[in-house]
């Protein structure tokens, strides 16, 4: 009861459910031994994408810390950036892939991030470091999972962590971790932390809500954590010290849908596809923050749960919206779900159905969402050089409707228009409308458009994934014959023109849809 009453206490929440879904995937778990991690990007942040190269500095030097750097235009732009603070440099930064959340290095240490939010009363934005740019820093100076987290435990320790609760799902070659981090709330500068590694044979899921439980810091090769971990919920009477300590119930308090639940319906989809015999139940407070899969998963199965929107389930938005459908060959009729139906429907759609027939549909949070700037499933692989065995296969866009291209750990710079954010404005010389034309235009008769699309989007999958043994063997090739610089440039020219073929392909899909449409939608 007094337990009870110190949670109640303690409910300021601030939760978006629009917000990110990330998928880890041990090496035992995958069907070829990699290890993997992935992020949909699920709001209205900045799509512009680029290869920041490694630097080395001059001794006594500093490095800026920023606040606003994931709703840029374009990658030199400075509106609305600030400096919040400064830290000493290092003498040499490692590439990175720059997206709106830094994903992956030159030496195969990548991350997937969900905002978890947690309680209000956390934050203390006098805390230097956004997550943006904790996941930034440890990109530019890591190698491996362990020595980020260990980083940016340090760097929260020192200069303040000031943003909402969030997850970093932070993968190498041997390993995967889940790593939760809170602000220590008004009175202290500083954060509170944990993380949890993810067994080799297993696959573990956030999604927008705090999932760690119990920890066992005594096993240091799976668990790790701040300092004040214990100190800091007691402090703030988020536990009484003496029920069990759960990491989520203390920091994450309830769901976004106010349940006290470590999960909701994508961690419970996820999950549960991937092991039915554990017989997962929604009504749990916790789930398993990981799962060992009863088959093996590779790239290609990820990519397919990031596009799921629960289709031939209960949970599927579309399932009431049917029609009769005549063959007027055979006079036989069919009730069918309606071409006019998509999953992706606007709050006004659902609210028009419901009017003229209550309870026509029921929202649920797809994992594949309209609103998301880009997603990536980024694999890693120890048996291959790190420059081509770091693969981001990355999306703009709805990751239900778009493509994904390969950028290697070795790729050194993308087309122009890739780097050009399609958020702030309708922009052609952005890549996103190339996409978002045509998947827009897709959904107005979804039942139609989806065949098209969904065979366009196996085509750039298949295609890069049979191209793959040879690019590897290309790069290696290359390597011993002409050298890096040459072999990295055989990267660069080839994700270059994937992108492009993709664009291409979106764009003659967009044409043909507006001509089918053109005597109306």
């Amino acid at each position: 009861m007094a337990f009870s009453q110190i949670i109640t206490a303690q409910t300021n929440l601030f939760h978006d459910p629009d917000c990110c879904t990330s998928i880890m995937v041990g090496r035992e778990a995958s069907a070829d031994g990699s290890v993997m991690t992935s992020h949909t990007c699920d709001s209205w942040y900045r799509t512009w994408v680029n290869v920041v190269p490694a630097r080395t500095y001059e001794r006594d030097t500093t490095m800026n810390i920023y606040n606003g750097r994931m709703h840029t235009e374009f990658p030199e732009d400075q509106t609305n950036l600030t400096v919040k603070g400064t830290i000493p440099q290092t003498k040499h930064t490692y590439a990175f892939l720059d997206t709106s959340y830094p994903c992956l290095n030159e030496k195969q240490l990548a991350m997937g991030e969900t905002t978890i939010s947690g309680r209000d009363t956390l934050r203390n934005e006098k805390g230097m470091f956004m997550i943006e740019e904790l996941a930034r820093v440890a990109l530019e100076r890591c190698s491996t999972a362990r020595q980020a987290i260990r980083l940016m435990g340090e760097l929260v320790k020192e200069y303040g962590y000031g943003d909402y609760g969030e997850c970093l799902t932070i993968a190498d070659p041997k390993e995967v971790w889940h790593f939760e981090v809170f602000g220590e709330g008004p009175d202290k500068v500083g954060g509170v932390w944990a993380a949890v590694r993810i067994p080799d044979g297993e696959v573990g899921i956030s999604a927008n809500i705090s999932r760690i439980s119990t920890l066992n810091l005594k096993d240091k090769d799976n668990y790790m954590a701040s300092d004040n971990v214990f100190d800091v919920a007691r402090k703030l009477k988020l536990w009484d010290g003496k029920e069990p300590f759960k990491f989520w119930r203390a920091y994450g308090g309830p769901n976004y849908a106010g349940k006290w639940q470590s999960f909701s319906i994508r961690e419970y989809f996820v999950l549960s596809r991937l092991a039915p015999s554990l017989k997962l139940s929604m009504d749990s407070e916790e789930l398993p923050l990981s799962v060992k899969p009863e088959k093996k998963l590779s790239a290609a199965d990820v990519m397919a749960l990031l596009r799921q929107t629960y289709e031939g389930t209960e949970w599927d938005v579309t399932r009431n919206l049917k029609v009769v459908k005549k063959d007027y060959k055979t006079g036989q009729t069919d009730t069918i779900i309606s071409p006019r139906a998509n999953p992706w429907m606007r709050s006004d759609e659902v609210q028009m159905l419901n009017g003229i027939k209550n309870g026509a549909v029921t929202s649920y949070r797809n994992i594949s969402v309209p609103q998301c700037a880009y997603s990536t499933v980024i694999q890693l692989r120890s048996w291959l050089p790190d420059a081509v065995g770091g693969v981001c296969w990355f999306s703009m866009d709805n990751p239900g409707q778009s493509p994904r291209v390969p950028i290697f750990c070795g790729t050194t710079d993308l087309p122009a228009i890739y780097k050009i954010c399609g958020n702030h404005r309708y922009r052609e010389d952005s890549a996103l409308w190339h996409y978002r034309r045509a998947n827009k235009l897709a959904t107005v008769r979804w039942g139609n458009a989806r065949g098209i699309m969904e065979a366009n989007i196996r085509h750039f999958e298949e295609k890069g994934f049979n191209e793959l043994p040879m690019v590897e063997a290309r790069y290696q090739d290359l390597l011993k014959a002409k050298g890096e610089e040459a072999a990295k440039a055989y990267l660069t020219d080839y994700t270059k023109d994937f992108i492009g073929a993709t664009i291409l392909r979106w764009d003659e899909m967009a044409a043909k849809y507006w001509n089918d449409y053109r005597f109306g939608f």
